[in-house]
């Protein structure tokens, strides 16, 4: 008896839970409503069956309880129950099964008139690329990705050369355009997930996949990667904004094409040296940074990680916290550097200077900061030297109380909250595993050392 009660509220309860829980589908933003109802579909199916079982269970149980006046019959089998169970259930696979090859036929057949644009997944971030002025996309090849062609574009196919490649994981579409995208995948398998539109679809190394959508709402939504990826999958995050065609092509109109970037200057060391001078009153002639005046080092750092600081200085990225003492002083300074030449002299200058070895002012366990730093090296590498194709700097050799004080930032919110910030937002959820204070100073111990 008390098994049977138990069986019943069992139902119940579950019932209630299915339509009275607050976690259900997130507000539909795009045209695939046919995708929440083959789900919902199947919740009635397989309910039904949930409910039915479980109370007949409930029933056989109660029913044919324990009597010491009666035998239990012996039935061998019963074709005509059989046969209505083998019906029910085909009818119930096919009820599920169904709809779903129905929508799928509607998933892969992209409409003419839908606009085309390529996302690139790596580890552990977004880029997009967009055909240019005449529609069309050019070859692409992973071998021939390096510093100055991330995207692996073909330079002799000419269709590429007005592609306009967007090096950020925030992509804008504009409203009920339908788009195709094309999922590309550097290195490993990754998936592309966007709740709200109801599509994700696996990004496979060696092929092209893709989906098709009709954003219906405005708004900002996430892009979320659900393919373990690497150890800092959870960071693989992107925004898709949609919005009037106007803002959109504004937006657009802000990204350079492949042949544009291909013309920028990697930078003149020489000139460099002379817009340096100013620099150097804090970091020191020979960039090995100051203490005393809260200015790192930064002689031998890559060029295209200054590149980006000093931009993120001068747009307000970074330095604009008002508990970012030291960052407000770096905005007015980088705003002196006019334009990107002059940045890139700049940049150049300092990665040419010879690292200097910073005195150690941490004393940790830098037997624990080994185990740590295991996270850290999968993007920074093993000995600190940093890999631009993560996007990480180097890391051996910079002074321990500055990487204290970013890591701390990082924790704060100090650092990496900006909108624009996609790397930072990053390093904020990676600076997080750290625990405390002394786990801080026990890594930093260990970075010391390489």
């Amino acid at each position: 008896m008390k098994l049977a009660i138990a069986l019943v509220f069992l139902v119940v309860a579950s019932v209630a839970f299915h339509f009275l829980s607050p976690w259900w589908f997130t507000p539909l933003a795009s045209n695939w409503g046919a995708i929440d109802d083959t789900i919902n579909i199947t919740f009635w199916v397989t309910g039904f069956v949930f409910i039915a079982v479980n109370l007949f269970i409930a029933y056989a149980v109660y029913r044919f309880r324990y009597s010491k006046t009666r035998k239990a019959a012996y039935e061998p089998e019963n074709k005509k129950l059989e046969s209505w169970l083998t019906g029910l259930t085909a009818l119930g696979v096919a009820a599920m099964l169904a709809p779903g090859l129905i929508v799928w036929a509607q998933f892969i057949d992209v409409p003419e008139d839908a606009a085309v644009i390529e996302a690139v997944g790596q580890q552990w971030q977004w880029s997009f690329r967009l055909p240019g002025k005449d529609g069309k996309m050019g070859a692409v090849d992973n071998r021939l990705v390096s510093a100055v062609n991330p995207f692996g574009i073909n330079p002799k196919d000419a269709l590429g050369h007005d592609d306009i490649l967007v090096s950020s994981n925030e992509i804008h579409l504009p409203i009920n355009q339908p788009v195709k995208v094309l999922l590309r995948s550097k290195d490993v398998l990754h998936d592309f997930a966007v709740p709200q539109f109801r599509v994700k679809m696996d990004l496979i190394p060696g092929t092209v996949s893709y989906f098709w959508f009709t954003p219906t709402k405005k708004g900002s939504f996430e892009i979320l990667c659900q393919e373990l990826c690497g150890i800092a999958h959870h960071t693989m995050r992107g925004k898709v904004v949609v919005e009037d065609n106007e803002s959109y092509q504004a937006w657009l109109s802000s990204y350079p094409t492949y042949a544009q970037t291909q013309l920028q200057s990697p930078g003149d060391a020489t000139k460099g040296q002379q817009q340096y001078a100013i620099c150097s009153g804090c970091h020191g002639a020979e960039g090995e940074g100051n203490v005393a005046l809260n200015a790192p080092p930064l002689g031998g750092q890559g060029s295209w990680y200054l590149k980006r600081q000093l931009n993120y200085f001068k747009t307000g990225v970074r330095g604009a916290h008002e508990e970012d003492v030291y960052g407000k002083q770096m905005a007015p300074m980088a705003g002196i550097l006019v334009d990107d030449t002059a940045i890139n002299n700049v940049a150049a200058y300092i990665s040419s200077l010879t690292p200097k070895s910073s005195k150690a002012t941490i004393s940790g366990n830098a037997e624990h900061g080994r185990a740590l730093y295991r996270t850290c090296a999968t993007c920074h590498g093993t000995q600190g030297k940093g890999n631009i194709g993560l996007n990480a700097p180097q890391l051996a050799g910079q002074a321990d109380w500055y990487l204290k004080r970013q890591l701390q930032h990082y924790q704060q919110g100090i650092r990496g909250k900006h909108a624009k910030d996609n790397f930072g937002v990053q390093m904020i959820l990676m600076a997080n595993i750290l625990k405390d204070e002394q786990e801080l100073d026990d890594l930093i111990t260990y970075i010391n050392t390489l």
